[in-house]
């Protein structure tokens, strides 16, 4: 009679979720797999009537429990495989430094970078961001650059003053600047601060890469073409004057508008003017760099910008070496400004680092013309060399030439040649001749009421960048790999541009 009544039930159990008696063991549908069954309410008293039977297993639990556990191996299978996806594809990456005691403070930097508006920012604060960087945010480093910085700017400012030169003379503030670096500058009689020197000794930053910076040349007086035209623009920015950076091969210089609206060049290395021909005569400009906009053009905030994106992956790359952080500060290098050359550059020596690492990793030498082809068995690696390829068929056809160093300080030192010095004489006393004009003219009308005027800001570092991030900003994956990198795979083409 009890067996009677179960099968009863069973069937009035079954028939109620609306099913067939089903046939087990069965494999579930995938209309199982999100079905959710409406009971009536009429037999929401089932249920505990079935409980009564404890031999009892109601079959859609079972399915269920199936095509639960069906669900979870898979989705197990799948992060396993994507698990061992994301392993492989590490091999074809470059190996994370993010180890190293320091990186941190570049992670730091290329945040605080970031969030610069590229319009409208301070160069001050951005040649800051990237020396601080490398000085891990050293708090000595930090309060010594300000002050120097609010030094040069109030010695600057004087001049202006005893000159009594108006805030809406461009010409003559800029030539208040180049008179800081060119001259000894005196206060009642008393030098200062005497003039800026070039620095011959390691004039490239391969032994001490800190010689490039602006910091280095405040401190001890003597520079670069890379530390001086970016002082001269701090300067510029600190008291209101309008100039412009402009790059050449291995080089940098300053530009900015006399009164007649023509472009003068400063050679700050030297202390000189220069006509667009000295930069012209190097020999080092060919016609398509200028008709790509690789140099001798007046570059915008947002490109100098770009530049100094770049100055934080040099100064990461001396530091420490490649990895993938360096690939990211270049890409938005590239993305501020597509014609900076040294980017490119610097782009192209990542991507064949990344090459032969990867090489390594799979006991392929890529010097070896054989073993070379192995890499059509790794699709990533053929992609890599391609990419290479790209690189230098973009390079050469930009106009790029590489200046060897010795030509390049053959050439700076032509600027003191008679000819050249003749015409740098030329140029100041023609600006003297104008400006004198231009202070009779302003003499004869009749003087309008200044309106008056704020008090100088001091410079100050923004608060932000002086707060030292602790926590580890993670550019790479917990994934290192050992591997010995070969000699240099393509050794005459994309070598990076530093300037001198």
């Amino acid at each position: 009679m009890r067996q009677i009544i179960l099968l009863y039930y069973f069937i009035v159990g079954c028939y109620c979720y609306g099913q067939r008696l089903p046939k087990l063991p069965e494999t579930p549908q995938q209309a199982n797999l999100n079905s959710v069954p409406v009971i009536r309410n009429e037999t929401s008293n089932l249920s505990s009537r079935m409980n009564n039977y404890p031999n009892y297993v109601n079959p859609q639990k079972k399915v269920n429990y199936q095509s639960d556990q069906e669900h979870l191996n898979k989705e197990v299978e799948r992060q396993m495989a994507e698990i061992r996806a994301e392993a492989f594809s590490r091999n074809f990456k470059l190996s994370p430094l993010s180890d190293k005691k320091g990186t941190s403070a570049y992670y730091n930097a290329f945040e605080h970078l970031s969030k610069l508006d590229s319009e409208s920012y301070s160069i001050a604060d951005a040649v800051f961001i990237v020396e601080n960087a490398y000085n891990n945010n050293d708090r000595n480093f930090q309060v010594t650059y300000q002050g120097q910085i609010q030094k040069a700017t109030n010695i600057i400012r004087k001049e202006i003053k005893n000159s009594r030169i108006e805030d809406s003379d461009n010409v003559s503030k800029n030539l208040s600047i180049f008179k800081y670096f060119a001259e000894d500058s005196k206060l009642n009689g008393k030098v200062v601060h005497k003039a800026m020197k070039y620095d011959f000794d390691d004039y490239m930053g391969a032994k001490d890469y800190s010689k490039m910076f602006v910091s280095k040349l405040m401190k001890t007086n003597t520079g670069q073409c890379h530390s001086m035209p970016l002082l001269y623009l701090i300067l510029a920015e600190q008291i209101g004057a309008e100039a412009y950076l402009v790059m050449s091969p291995n080089h940098s210089y300053i530009r900015f508008k006399d009164a007649d609206g023509e472009m003068l060049s400063v050679e700050l290395t030297n202390g000189m003017f220069s006509a667009n021909s000295f930069v012209l005569n190097s020999g080092y400009i060919k016609a398509e760099a200028l008709k790509n906009k690789l140099y001798m053009q007046n570059l915008s905030k947002q490109e100098i910008l770009s530049q100094t994106y770049v100055d934080l992956a040099s100064g990461y790359i001396h530091k420490y070496g490649y990895d993938e952080f360096v690939s990211k500060v270049l890409d938005k290098a590239l993305a501020l400004n597509p014609n900076n050359i040294n980017a490119t550059l610097w782009k192209s020596n990542t991507d064949q680092m990344r090459f032969m690492q990867a090489c390594a990793r799979f006991g392929i030498d890529p010097e070896n013309k054989d073993q070379l082809q192995n890499i059509r068995n790794y699709p990533p690696l053929e992609e890599q060399f391609l990419q290479i390829k790209s690189d230098f068929d973009y390079i050469d056809q930009s106009g790029f030439t590489q200046m060897p160093l010795d030509q390049y300080e053959k050439w700076l030192g032509s600027l003191r040649s008679t000819e050249n010095k003749q015409k740098s004489d030329e140029i100041a006393e023609r600006i003297k001749i104008i400006n004198a004009q231009k202070l009779r003219k302003a003499k004869e009308r009749p003087k309008p009421v200044p309106p008056k005027k704020e008090k100088p800001k001091d410079y100050r570092i923004l608060r932000e960048l002086l707060t030292i991030n602790q926590k580890q900003i993670n550019y790479e994956k917990d994934f290192i790999f050992s591997c010995v990198v070969p000699a240099k795979l393509f050794p005459s083409a994309g070598k990076s541009q530093e300037k001198g």
